[in-house]
């Protein structure tokens, strides 16, 4: 960990100076990381997916949404314009 702090440029501040733990935020947000994926099965499956559509382009007014039926259920993907919106989305609904 050493060398990735004297090798980053001095301007970034990137190490929690009360605890000394440090991070790469690009390690934890990929920018490109914008697909989610929710499976839903049983009788409610479409409604479900339907619902939670609707919940995140309410949330998001950009969002694309796409159904896909498959024998066991729906699968609903999520493609948000950046990552941050589909943590925020994911975190507010607990996914």
């Amino acid at each position: 960990m050493k060398g990735i702090i004297e090798a980053q440029s001095p301007t970034v501040n990137d190490t929690c100076t009360d605890c000394g733990s440090f991070v790469d935020i690009g390690a934890v947000i990929d920018e490109h990381d914008t697909l989610l994926t929710l499976n839903f099965v049983g009788d409610s499956a479409q409604a479900d997916a339907e619902s939670m559509a609707t919940r995140a382009q309410t949330r998001f007014a950009e969002v694309q949404t796409e159904f896909v039926t498959k024998t066991e259920g729906v699968d609903l993907l999520l493609t948000f314009n950046v990552s941050a919106e589909k943590m925020i989305f994911q975190l507010e609904n607990g996914l």
